[in-house]
């Protein structure tokens, strides 16, 4: 995913967006716990978008807190 993508969305949708990531990583951790994950790099890849989500959501905030 994409910064690019994600700074269109929405407030509403990078909340979403959010929680299902997070899902998914947990998801992804369980597998690999138990050996059952091919590609444990993908669990990175998985915090990143993350990452990429909640610096979006903050300058969302940033920005419609500057336009009151």
């Amino acid at each position: 995913m994409k910064f690019a993508d994600i700074r269109d969305l929405t407030g509403e949708e990078l909340r979403k967006r959010m929680l299902s990531s997070r899902e998914e990583l947990f998801e992804m951790k369980m597998k690999h716990s138990m050996g059952q994950m091919a590609a444990p790099s993908e669990i990175t890849g998985k915090r990143r978008d993350i990452a990429r989500i909640k610096t979006a959501l903050s300058m969302k905030m940033k920005s419609s807190r500057g336009q009151k």
